[in-house]
């Protein structure tokens, strides 16, 4: 039988496997999970045990951020405007949001 706190966790918890590596993104705000107005701006965390991550990386998460604000003229595929595969998969639950590493450097 499985514990009614893995089927609903109090946390917001994902495992991610991205570019065939894994780790844990979580947030430790326990209304992210049932009050979508805390889906504006708020905090994550990753975590990958991976040799290159010394500590948890920090992430803020802005989902009314406005894209087109970027340069329009460049091109999405150009080294400027790739995005870290974490991002991207941050992006397939929030459409759009924007993601602020908060001085850590991309690794993942």
């Amino acid at each position: 039988q499985v514990s009614p706190g893995l089927r609903t966790p109090q946390l917001p918890v994902w495992v991610c496997g991205v570019s065939g590596r894994h780790g844990v993104l979580f947030g430790t705000d326990s209304r992210l999970l049932s009050d979508w107005k805390c889906e504006r701006i708020f905090h994550l965390y990753f975590y990958s045990g991976q040799q290159e991550q010394a500590q948890t990386a920090h992430l803020t998460i802005d989902t009314h951020s406005h894209p087109w604000e970027e340069a329009r003229r460049e091109d999405p595929c150009s080294p400027g405007k790739r995005r870290p595969a974490l991002e991207m998969a941050i992006r397939t639950k929030w459409a759009g949001a924007t993601v602020s590493w908060n001085g850590t450097e991309p690794f993942f």
